[in-house]
């Protein structure tokens, strides 16, 4: 990934992203985010993971930021992206749909 794509992947990352270390730390010890997205095997999903290794990246520094890194940050900002565009109609604040997104680290009702 040469550096343009590294800016281009971090800005978007940071846009949408919006929810600090330390509130997805909080969030993914509730049972609602354990609860959301899908889960192979019955083992932990893969958004919860996700979740664990955004609070990761968001907490080192920019320069420490490895190329799997910015591949992990890639496929959040793609996930969200998809996914904001599939909002149910209707009161998001108690739904799989938002609690999912909140285990990537967005939270659309912030």
């Amino acid at each position: 990934m040469d550096d343009d794509e590294r800016k281009e992947v971090w800005d978007y990352f940071r846009d949408l992203v919006n929810m600090t270390p330390a509130e997805l730390d909080t969030w993914l010890e509730t049972d609602e985010s354990r609860a959301a997205g899908q889960h192979k095997g019955g083992g932990e999903s893969t958004g919860h993971a996700s979740g664990r290794r955004i609070t990761q990246i968001l907490r080192a520094g920019k320069s420490d930021l490895t190329d799997d890194d910015y591949l992990h940050m890639r496929k959040v900002v793609g996930y969200i992206r998809r996914h904001l565009a599939q909002r149910p109609s209707g009161d998001v604040r108690d739904t799989r749909w938002r609690h999912s997104l909140m285990n990537w680290g967005h939270d659309p009702l912030a």
